[in-house]
């Protein structure tokens, strides 16, 4: 049997987080279109007769804007070095850049086990992918490059293969039935921020952080959540609402959906909308969040 662990790097909105959960068979990270959706190191774990796979999804790749993102970066260098394999995820879609080369030779350079997914090649030309695999190899990267589509399913049982044939040998890290080091709480806090990010436009999503002040389950089975939607400035406040509120509800309304879908029973969830100006550059405020 083989068990280890495995860094999943790559730019933001390269894919992680939809390929990790694909490849885990259940939701351990919110996804959405929009970068920065993955915050924190979340791992996903894969149990098979074959050995078990510790998928560490890191923050995408990203310029630093702000604490927070600084924060973020130094997560994603950390974890690449406490592993003991690298899945470089790029996104196919958007073509070969000679910054996705660089990306990939400062992560690829460490001497660990590495493959590359080459995801998206459910919307994308077959002759592109035939093109960028020579730009990599001209440019000297040197891992194994498996074309993915993590929507359509498409090869990624090549893909399993390569990561275990990577791996050490050993016994598993965590029980097998354990899909996640993330509590539920933590779940429903990344719960109502995806439908934040998927909800409103520009900056908003970005300057928001969850906190989760009360989770409970009531002895009839239902679970009472309380949480604050902190945002940056008092606009970006009265556009959360909306008016009348009605932002505000669609958006709780959908979250509290999916939380249901995810805990299998009902949900009360009541919801506060706080102002705390500049909290992504305040290393105080993010800890009190949860950064």
């Amino acid at each position: 049997m083989r068990s280890g662990t495995v860094a999943v790097i790559g730019k933001a909105n390269a894919g992680k987080s939809t390929l990790v959960n694909v490849l885990v068979g259940e939701k351990v990270a919110i996804v959405s279109p929009k970068p920065q959706t993955t915050r924190d190191r979340i791992l996903g774990i894969l149990t098979r007769e074959e050995g078990q796979i510790v998928f560490a999804d890191t923050p995408g790749l990203y310029k630093q804007r702000n604490e927070l993102t600084a924060q973020m970066m130094r997560t994603t260098d950390e974890t690449a070095k406490e592993v003991d394999a690298v899945l470089f995820v790029h996104d196919g879609h958007a073509g070969v850049q000679p910054d996705d080369v660089a990306m990939m030779k400062k992560y690829l350079s460490s001497g660990l086990p590495a493959v590359i997914a080459y995801t998206k090649i459910d919307i994308m030309p077959e002759e592109n992918i035939v093109k960028d695999f020579e730009t990599l190899s001209a440019a000297g990267i040197a891992a194994d490059v498996v074309p993915v589509s993590a929507r359509k399913g498409k090869n990624l049982k090549k893909l399993l293969q390569a990561v275990y044939s990577m791996l050490p040998e050993g016994a598993p890290l965590y029980p097998d039935d354990i899909v996640s080091d993330r509590s539920e709480k933590f779940m429903i806090s990344e719960i109502m921020r995806e439908k934040i990010l998927l909800g409103y436009e520009k900056e908003i999503p970005h300057g928001v952080a969850i906190v989760v002040n009360e989770f409970k389950k009531r002895e009839d089975g239902v679970y009472e959540v309380n949480l604050d939607i902190v945002c940056e400035k008092k606009n970006h406040k009265a556009i959360l609402i909306g008016k009348g509120g009605s932002a505000l509800k669609e958006t709780a309304s959908r979250a509290r959906k999916e939380m249901e879908k995810f805990l299998d029973a009902k949900v009360f969830l009541t919801t506060y909308v706080k102002v705390r100006e500049d909290w992504r550059d305040s290393t105080s405020l993010m800890t009190q969040f949860g950064y």
